[in-house]
């Protein structure tokens, strides 16, 4: 069992920091593999429609691609467009031998079926872990890719638990030593399958003991109160007050939202929770960068299998 005492300050979970030591490792690891073959992992990443934000984390996630040394295929459709349009340009992506990870950009416009549409990505090269074969095998507990966010998050775990102090020096070369979590109650707010069901099946391979509440669960505030680990994931800023935090307490904060200001803030209210925690995750700059450095992992690891079988 991992042992936590509260420190004096709580330690903020950097995940920008924790990102580029990902992005750095990453990067040496490609140019060996170019080395030796002459190929680099692609990805393709589709969008769909216009909305700023999804515009935004494709261009990042482009952005960081390139650092760490991959090949990207970009595409964008219209929010008018079709079924058949957006499924024609997954099944291209699925074709091409240069693409190794493909990621939909989520949300779609609401007149596509997502689920119908992400089914159609070869799951081996399904970069963010959300076909169907890909979830099953991860319920199963021998996921062949496992989804970004849930992922960082894990990562992010691993850190708070750790005697790394973020943003000074690097983590070890083989990375950050995996927690494990018997005896430690986790607490998920939040049910979707981007997040909080993946989430939990991590969690539970770490041997937590897990409660998801939502929406629809009665005394949320006593539930959460109870966690040693709680990740919230619902979309509503500022849900998590001090009352639903306990001391010591690792707090994972997954929601992103766009206040009418235009600034950005969580779903737990940082300023009232920090200084209760052993540790917790900022908004912006905790879970987001985590998980693109997860899909370019994710990319990566389809790259080495398809080398592997050629």
């Amino acid at each position: 069992m991992v042992e936590v005492s509260r420190p004096l300050a709580p330690k903020i979970l950097n995940g920008k920091w924790l990102s580029k030591q990902f992005e750095h490792r990453l990067r040496l690891r490609v140019e060996h593999e170019q080395k030796r073959s002459g190929v680099v992992p692609g990805l393709a990443v589709l969008l769909v429609g216009e909305d700023p934000a999804s515009g935004y984390y494709v261009r990042t996630k482009s952005k960081v691609a390139h650092r760490c040394g991959f090949t990207t295929f970009d595409e964008q459709l219209p929010g008018s467009a079709s079924f058949e349009d957006v499924a024609s340009v997954l099944m291209g992506f699925n074709e091409d031998e240069k693409v190794h990870g493909i990621l939909l950009q989520l949300p779609l416009p609401k007149h596509l079926p997502e689920h119908k549409l992400l089914d159609l990505i070869e799951p081996q090269k399904d970069a963010d872990g959300l076909h169907p074969l890909n979830q099953g095998l991860l319920a199963r507990g021998d996921a062949i890719v496992k989804p970004c966010t849930p992922l960082g998050c894990m990562h992010l775990i691993d850190l708070a638990y750790s005697d790394i102090e973020p943003g000074v020096g690097e983590i070890p070369v083989e990375g950050l030593p995996k927690a494990d979590l018997s005896g430690k109650r986790a607490v998920v707010i939040g049910r979707s399958i981007l997040v909080g069901k993946p989430v939990v099946q991590l969690l539970l391979e770490r041997n937590a003991t897990v409660t998801t509440v939502h929406s629809r669960t009665t005394q949320i505030e006593e539930i959460s109160r109870d966690a040693d680990i709680l990740i919230a994931a619902t979309g509503r800023p500022h849900l998590v007050g001090s009352d639903w935090v306990k001391d010591g307490a690792i707090v994972i904060d997954v929601g992103i939202n766009r206040l009418e200001d235009g600034s950005l803030t969580g779903d737990v209210d940082y300023g009232a929770v920090v200084g209760k925690c052993h540790a917790i995750t900022p908004v912006p700059g905790g879970v987001g960068p985590m998980t693109v450095a997860m899909l370019m992992e994710n990319t990566f690891s389809s790259f080495v299998r398809s080398m592997n079988c050629d």
